[in-house]
């Protein structure tokens, strides 16, 4: 892979990791359009360890979710105010109580959010890996009409998802129930084409999450997977050939994380608003005029590659 390669395939990644659209999907009708090779495990892993590069925009901007513990000391004057006509037997357990809702609220409940994302990742975790060892991810990887097809099937599927499941109220929380019914939604991603992303908000939707709110969660629970998938590329890198670590690949794979990194933060807030304001309608359009321009030109035997 070229720099310009490089540079344009993490552009891509960056603008559509967080859109309903696929950006594995996109990042695959890239590298044919530019001529990347097919079928090349430093391609494969590529791909999937840049899209790392931009989940990490997730945890900058939204850092306050990850990392909230608070060491503050309980402030007594907010736990309960001593009163003379209160019996100090029941002032000592308005305080007891008092501190153990502060405790809650500045550590068990951090705790709890990484439970949720837990909860949420262990679907992907066992259908993901077995796709992996089976062979059947990379067969899709490398399949341009798998691709085309979901691209299609999703798009007529968001023209009328808004419909279906825009029932959410401000009320309702990321619960464990919801948080696996999401991950469940979430092994979808597995198929190139059906974005991950729109899998996760459509799941959180589905399960009563208003669309800002499972919008975010989706971002939440991407941290979790793209690292673990990151991670088993790299072990499987590591563990082959070992020529495919050269100079140059190692800095391809540096100058693209850093790329969609900084692509993804500056979309990444635009979609949360346009999401919540238009909802899917418009992605669905888009999806389906892009996988019906490649399926035109598959079945006419046009050729992707716009670089020899």
């Amino acid at each position: 892979m070229t720099l310009l390669q490089t540079i344009i395939i993490s552009i891509v990644e960056g603008l559509t990791e967080f859109l309903p659209v696929s950006s594995t999907g996109h990042m695959i009708i890239t590298q044919n359009l530019l001529g990347v090779p097919s079928g090349d495990e430093f391609v494969h892993a590529f791909t999937f360890i840049i899209q790392f590069g931009a989940i990490l925009s997730v945890v900058c901007l939204y850092w306050k979710r990850f990392f909230q513990i608070d060491h503050t000391p309980v402030p007594a004057n907010e736990t309960c105010t001593f009163k003379k006509n209160i019996h100090p037997i029941r002032f000592y357990w308005l305080l007891f109580i008092g501190v153990l809702t502060y405790t809650f609220k500045k550590i068990i409940h951090p705790i709890r959010f990484y439970w949720l994302l837990f909860i949420g990742v262990l679907p992907a975790v066992i259908i993901g890996l077995a796709a992996k060892k089976s062979g059947l991810l990379d067969w899709l990887l490398d399949s341009v009409w798998v691709v085309a097809i979901m691209l299609v099937v999703g798009g007529i599927f968001m023209l009328y998802c808004d419909k279906l499941f825009n029932k959410g109220k401000e009320e309702n929380q990321v619960t464990e129930k919801r948080a696996f019914s999401i991950g469940l939604f979430q092994c979808l991603s597995v198929i190139p084409g059906t974005s991950r992303s729109m899998a996760t908000i459509v799941g959180g939707m589905a399960n009563g999450l208003t669309r800002k709110r499972a919008a975010e969660f989706s971002f939440f629970l991407a941290v979790p997977t793209m690292a673990g998938a990151t991670l088993l590329d790299l072990l499987d890198l590591l563990k082959g050939d070992s020529t495919w670590a050269s100079t140059h690949n190692l800095i391809m794979l540096a100058v693209g994380c850093v790329v969609s990194f900084i692509v993804a933060l500056l979309a990444m807030k635009w979609f949360v608003s346009f999401l919540a304001k238009y909802g899917f309608k418009w992605f669905g359009w888009y999806r389906i005029i892009v996988g019906l321009i490649i399926i035109i030109m598959l079945l006419c035997d046009i050729p992707l590659n716009m670089v020899d």
